[in-house]
């Protein structure tokens, strides 16, 4: 009976990563917590942990908390050296880009709780209020804070995964589009500000069309400044 309920355990955690309720580097409720709440023993949820983590979805960590793993991690091994300052490598990068955000935009408008909404609202606030003396590396991580959040809105394991991957990985190539237009335009690109304000009137009012129209112009946008910048 014990292993039936872990299985049970197990099915319904895989499930919930698959509905995008788990995010990458999230951390699980402790096994005492999670026996209590769901009214069984601690051998059965410690079962079912030592499955998931058997399997890849969760690890444990110094301490003994236990966190939600990236799912896609393991698919991602390439060598980056040198990519983040070439420009083709920038172009597809931004290519991809506005394939991706646009999906997740419109997965977002689509399936995000109101938390979600919130989250995404509350960022976009900050995006307004960004400090004209911020350093361009200020600048990227803040822009991709936004997009991410959105992401992880979208209730899209696929969606959330790679977008965390992407914008780690190839974070150098992101922030250095963004330095090549400055360092050329001398100023942050005029139409950002109101792709951002689209993206986040079309997330908020739960229009995937628009959500996607916005995301991936806004992507688009920018790649067109970088080929300008040369």
């Amino acid at each position: 009976m014990a292993t039936l309920r872990s299985e049970q355990l197990v099915q319904d955690i895989k499930q919930a990563f698959f509905r995008g309720e788990y995010l990458p580097g999230q951390a699980l409720a402790s096994q005492r917590s999670m026996s209590d709440t769901l009214g069984l023993s601690r051998s059965t949820v410690r079962e079912a942990m030592g499955q998931l983590e058997s399997e890849g979805f969760i690890s444990v960590r110094p301490g003994g908390k236990t966190y939600c793993n990236n799912l896609l991690e393991v698919c991602f091994d390439m060598p980056l050296e040198g990519l983040g300052d070439n420009l083709e490598f920038q172009q597809q990068v931004l290519e991809v880009r506005a394939m991706l955000e646009g999906e997740a935009a419109y997965y977002a408008a689509l399936r995000a709780t109101d938390e979600q909404l919130a989250r995404v609202d509350k960022e976009y606030q900050q995006l307004l209020k960004r400090d004209k003396g911020e350093t361009t590396l200020a600048k990227a991580k803040e822009d991709l804070r936004f997009h991410m959040l959105i992401a992880e809105a979208s209730q899209h394991l696929l969606v959330v995964s790679f977008s965390e991957i992407f914008y780690s990985r190839f974070f150098n190539a992101i922030y250095g589009v963004l330095s090549r237009t400055l360092k050329k335009r001398g100023r942050y690109p005029d139409g950002i500000r109101a792709q951002h304000a689209s993206i986040h009137q079309a997330v908020m009012a739960r229009d995937p069309d628009a959500a996607r129209e916005a995301a991936t112009n806004h992507i688009l946008y920018t790649l067109k400044q970088l080929s300008a910048n040369e």
